[in-house]
């Protein structure tokens, strides 16, 4: 009997002392949670606090994921430690700095959500348990506590269309591939991309079961994906469904809309839910984004799609939430007005810059979201490009006005929390870090005293050279103004399709100059002339190379505005010498970006290589990680569809193997023009072999042509190739940042 007690005992001890707090703080330094005191405690409101008890430091809170917050908050403003994407671990002093005063915030924005499905495949398409494990550490520490979990939704639409009678060589003509699963989910396109080997099934179930496992414990809600109407375009034939034809996306079929008033809809709808219940379990809420980014259709009645949905999905659990996107035209009124409150949570995706509700923007909504909770959320970044970019004076501006904002006929205006939507992540850390804190700040604040604080913490030291490079950010790149409605950063002039006037690389970015390129060019000089004292120090030379790259992208404009002036101006000698430097800064923007394994192309193919199990899978999933950030469809989606380069990269590997081939067949071809209209042409003097052609032909010939080239049959070539690129960094951050303003000094 007392062995038996003594058992108990442990196991009790156990279970007071270990938590996965503890956990945590063992991953980000072995040791550390020796050196904490994590105490849960009951309390209505959210809250963390931070507090001493001898020589450990005490982090208090009513939920794990709150008292991870605290950690965090406790990690940048006491010990000067800042944990982001490119640096999840850290060495911690073997004293921690003390807590002498205690320390408490708390907040009424319980609901904080994370991730976009664009997401899923633009950053986290080829992510393992090792990968998903930091970014679970991170969601805790950033406060996230709603979290969209969507990983393995095909194995769920899997098994359902088997049990509807489609075969596996149907299934794997309608489910995407790994790269392009985002845009499947969203009822955009079908098959892309695909078809997925078992084994993808097989990994991915696996996977989403350890990140749900590991949420749960953290005591995060994971919305999973609920049943939304969508069908394979051929379930009319197949299945005899009554359906709407969604038509095309961008030059790609999309599935078909199963109509609500089909008598088969709650019967498809359960089989859905059966299937997800039984891999991955229920759910407190689920993400459904119908006619995502489609016309009215007049076959459509909204209002009982939305009912059919509600009810499928409450069915499962009747306390169950349904999470919605506010993007363009969703939520659709007419499908959602007759819901109850607290039935729907909207995400307003974009709330940094064009909101539906609050201030004015292109899409307000004057009667905001009416009865339905909804959720502020910053967008930040589109494809997942690379580039400085923010909006602070905009995300501080709307935050702090909407959270107060109330109207006279709807009792819910104000919003129930922050969300994280960005479509691409791993990039521009101090935005991500500035709007995690809004829900523990009341106030509004200065932005400057926020950014001098956070550059302590980001690197450790109070510098107050790198505070001028900061505020010199901060007050251009980082502050894209009101009525610029661009969709994240200001996109390089490398990875766009070359032409006479080249701006945007995307086709809908909407670019807008807002900042002073002698800005970050100043900025970038200012943390090389530090450089050499935090040599090895990581966040700084992360930082060091990502500032000194958008410098060079930014005077690379410049200079492609120099060269081709040259060639209107027909200066041969100047458009050469200027091209050449232009092609010159392109490839040393690959050198500099090739110092860190975050900023080489081989951290994405070798990724998607890693996922397979055969020969034939690692070269399916590298065509995926290639074309995804290249072409993104066929010749016509690319072109036509306007779908190539949405997802470009200032990538080490990609910018020499593949832009740099645009851009020098390019002004060969400028170069060949220009040398051959200098050239004696004697069809134009009656003779050679144009000599029958009349006046108005000869005439047009005379004319300045401009020079088209084929790109897509430049592209396409490279996303076939399995040419290897490494994830391993090459050389010295401080070093090659050095040689890159050698190059940007004045002319």
């Amino acid at each position: 009997m007392r062995k038996l007690l003594t058992i108990v005992a442990i196991l009790l001890s156990m279970q007071v002392w270990s938590n996965p707090v503890d956990d945590l703080l063992e991953r980000i330094d072995k040791g550390a949670s020796a050196k904490f005191k994590i105490e849960r405690v009951k309390s209505q409101k959210d809250f963390f606090e931070l507090d001493q008890q001898g020589r450990r430091v005490v982090v208090r809170g009513n939920t794990w994921v709150n008292i991870a917050s605290g950690v965090n908050w406790y990690l940048k403003y006491y010990a000067s430690i800042h944990l982001s994407w490119n640096q999840m671990q850290a060495k911690l002093p073997v004293v921690l700095p003390a807590v002498k005063q205690r320390e408490r915030h708390e907040t009424d924005l319980s609901q904080r959500y994370a991730f976009n499905y664009c997401t899923f495949s633009y950053s986290m398409a080829f992510w393992d348990w090792k990968r998903w494990e930091q970014e679970i550490d991170w969601l805790a520490l950033h406060g996230v506590n709603l979290p969209l979990a969507i990983v393995g939704e095909e194995c769920v639409w899997r098994h359902m269309l088997l049990r509807l009678g489609y075969t596996e060589q149907e299934v794997g003509a309608f489910i995407a591939g790994p790269a392009f699963l985002a845009w499947w989910e969203m009822n955009n396109l079908e098959g892309w991309g695909g078809p997925l080997p078992l084994s993808w099934y097989t990994r991915q179930e696996q996977l989403q079961k350890q990140i749900l496992t590991r949420m749960k414990q953290l005591d995060m809600h994971p919305v999973l994906p609920g049943y939304c109407g969508m069908v394979p375009h051929d379930a009319k034939e197949k299945l005899g469904l009554n359906v709407a034809d969604a038509g095309l996306w961008n030059g790609f079929q999309r599935p078909a809309n199963l109509l609500p008033t089909d008598p088969r809809f709650a019967e498809i709808a359960k089989i859905y839910y059966e299937e997800l219940t039984r891999l991955f379990g229920k759910a407190d809420y689920y993400s459904m984004d119908p006619f995502h980014e489609s016309s009215d259709d007049a076959s459509i009645n909204y209002a009982k799609a939305g009912e059919a949905m509600m009810t499928a999905m409450k069915r499962v659990n009747p306390k169950a939430v349904w999470v919605i996107q506010g993007w363009t035209e969703n939520p659709r009124p007419a499908m959602v007005d007759g819901m109850k409150a607290g039935d729907l949570l909207v995400l307003d995706l974009f709330s940094e810059c064009r909101p539906m509700f609050g201030i004015p923007s292109i899409w307000r909504r004057e009667q905001g979201y009416k009865q339905h909770h909804w959720l502020f959320c910053m967008l930040e970044n589109f494809g997942a490009n690379v580039g400085l970019h923010g909006r602070m004076d905009q995300l501080l501006d709307n935050f702090y006005s909407t959270e107060h904002t109330q109207s006279s006929k709807f009792k819910v205006q104000s919003p129930k929390g922050i969300g994280f939507t960005m479509e691409g992540s791993e990039n521009n850390p101090v935005m991500f870090e500035l709007m995690s804190e809004l829900p523990w700040r009341p106030e509004k604040f200065a932005k400057e005293t926020w950014v001098k604080n956070y550059v302590k913490a980001r690197y450790g030291v109070d510098d107050p050279v790198i505070e001028q490079a900061w505020m010199i950010l901060a007050k251009s790149i980082y502050n894209c103004p009101a009525g610029n409605n661009q969709q994240g950063p200001h996109e390089s002039i490398f990875c766009g399709r070359p032409s006479l006037n080249n701006f945007q690389a995307s086709s809908w970015s909407k670019m807008k100059n807002y900042y002073d390129p002698s800005d970050t060019r100043e900025a970038a000089r200012l943390m090389n002339s530090v450089a050499e004292k935090y040599r090895g120090n990581n966040n700084f030379e992360y930082d060091l190379v990502d500032i000194t790259r958008q410098a060079l992208a930014d005077q690379a404009r410049l200079q492609y505005q120099h060269t081709i002036a040259d060639y209107k101006a027909f200066a041969r000698q100047g458009f050469d010498k200027d091209a050449q430097r232009f092609l010159k800064m392109l490839l040393m923007q690959d050198k500099l970006l090739g110092t860190r394994s975050e900023f080489r192309l081989g951290h994405w193919t070798e990724a998607a290589r890693r996922c397979g199990t055969t020969s034939e899978e690692k070269e399916l999933y590298e065509w995926n990680a290639r074309v995804q950030i290249t072409t993104w469809g066929n010749r016509y989606c690319a072109d036509t569809g306007g779908l190539r380069d949405y997802a470009h990269k200032e990538w080490q590997g990609l910018l020499k193997d593949f832009y740099y081939v645009r851009w020098k067949t390019y002004f060969d071809a400028l170069m060949a023009q220009m040398q051959a209209q200098t050239a004696p042409q004697p069809e134009l003097l009656g003779g050679g072999p144009h000599a029958n052609k009349t006046a108005a032909e000869l005439f047009q010939m005379a004319l300045p042509q401009e020079v088209r080239l084929d790109y897509y049959a430049m592209e396409e070539p490279w996303t076939l190739q399995h040419n290897p690129y490494s994830a391993v960094a090459e050389g010295s951050p401080v070093d090659i940042a050095r040689e890159v303003m050698q190059l940007l000094l004045p002319q």
